[in-house]
């Protein structure tokens, strides 16, 4: 692991909070709730799913929910450009209406695959869902249909996310500075 340090906060916990919130209002404004299945892609987006299920109560929609475990990126930094199913999905989303949640749309490699692999398996519709939408690495078409936060190219920890399986349990996004 290199030498780094976690000490610039890029989006607080409050403005976290709030944008969940409008997130889940466009959701419910666009999505059935009666054949809703919400797929969280781990590990990053477990944080961020949490949230907006909590949030979707509100609303008195109640969707299946069950979890993805991709790997592109292994402990790097960068992305190897492969993405591998690691662990999947027990729910059945023949007909349904597929909500993937993810951390970040970065390289758009991860989104297009699970896209393409819930389509493939019949669901109805298939949206996406990110905390973090990072634009410069983007190597695949794609753009998430809900977005809380555009990101500059900076690697980030927190709710969520990690560098090496560290930082995770922050409650907000913050920036990781490396040293030589």
């Amino acid at each position: 692991m290199r030498a780094h340090d976690v000490k610039e906060i890029l989006i607080d916990k409050t403005a976290i909070a709030r944008r969940v919130d409008e997130l889940v209002d466009a959701i419910v404004a666009a999505t059935s709730g009666d054949r809703l299945v919400v797929i969280g892609i781990l590990r990053g987006s477990f944080m961020f799913l949490a949230d907006l299920m909590r949030s979707l109560h509100r609303h008195h929609i109640h969707p299946r929910i069950d979890f993805l475990t991709l790997s592109s990126y292994g402990t790097g930094t960068q992305s190897s450009g492969e993405v591998r199913i690691v662990h999947d999905i027990r729910e059945d989303v023949r007909g349904a209406d597929v909500l993937l949640v993810d951390d970040i749309l970065d390289t758009g490699r991860t989104l297009a695959f699970t896209k393409a692999l819930m389509l493939g398996r019949g669901a109805r519709s298939v949206r996406s869902c990110v905390l973090l939408d990072k634009q410069a690495h983007r190597s695949v078409e794609f753009d998430a249909d809900f977005a809380g936060f555009p990101i500059a190219d900076h690697f980030v920890v927190g709710y969520g996310l990690d560098y090496a399986n560290l930082y995770r349990e922050l409650p907000h996004i913050a920036k990781v500075t490396f040293h030589e």
